[in-house]
């Protein structure tokens, strides 16, 4: 339940049953698409490379929703449960969608948000997903992998990482795109702006698809 009226890019508070959220929500006239991102696990939705992507995207007619998870609502840093962070994800996925109106949903993050989006991603039916700074690993244990995560999404998963972010970097075959940008860490704040325009083109192919859905259909005449 959204509990609080929002405006373009007003904030709102959702009740969940995993506990309350926030969502910066940024609302356009007939969205080509509707753009649901989170944070990380000790982040906000006001990191660099999330405003840039908001920014590409809302440059293409989409409406971007910036969702601040339950825990860190609570101002915990901790993520808890998966299967509580997922089930809240979908739930707030649901109310945006409702809201929005029916058009193509793409949903991501940066780091743990990254892989909320990919774990949720079937079950919100969403378009694709757009990962940024996948966390592959824990720093130095490899082994510890989590790419079955990008693995099973069961959508298009486009990946954004930085060549030196602690966390690896996933391979080329682990996703339908994985883009590394030279001199980032995990933060991709190095030039926030190179993130933008990597999820661009990816961005610009759902508001294309809404476009030419929304072109009528001739049944005769000239």
């Amino acid at each position: 339940m959204i509990v609080e009226a929002a405006g373009y890019g007003g904030r709102v508070k959702v009740v969940t049953a995993h506990g309350p959220a926030g969502v910066a929500l940024d609302e356009v006239a007939a969205p080509a698409f509707l753009l649901v991102l989170t944070h990380g696990s000790n982040g906000s939705v006001d990191a660099p490379d999330l405003l840039a992507v908001r920014e590409t995207a809302l440059g293409l007619g989409g409406a971007v929703a910036r969702v601040t998870q339950p825990f860190r609502f609570a101002g915990r840093r901790a993520p808890g449960p998966a299967a509580k962070q997922d089930g809240a994800w979908l739930e707030i996925v649901g109310m945006l969608r409702a809201r929005v109106g029916d058009v193509p949903l793409v949903q991501g993050g940066r780091s743990n948000g990254a892989r909320v989006a990919c774990r949720t991603a079937k079950d919100a039916g969403a378009a694709g997903v757009l990962a940024l700074a996948f966390p592959l690993h824990p720093p130095g244990r490899p082994e510890k992998t989590r790419v079955d995560e990008l693995r099973s999404a069961g959508v298009e998963v486009v990946v954004v990482n930085g060549d030196r972010d602690p966390f690896g970097v996933p391979d080329e075959a682990d996703a339908t795109a994985v883009m590394v940008l030279a001199g980032e860490r995990h933060d991709l704040n190095r030039d926030p702006a190179a993130v933008g325009r990597a999820a661009e083109p990816w961005l610009r192919r759902w508001a294309g698809l809404r476009g030419r859905a929304a072109r009528p259909v001739r049944t005769g005449g000239p």
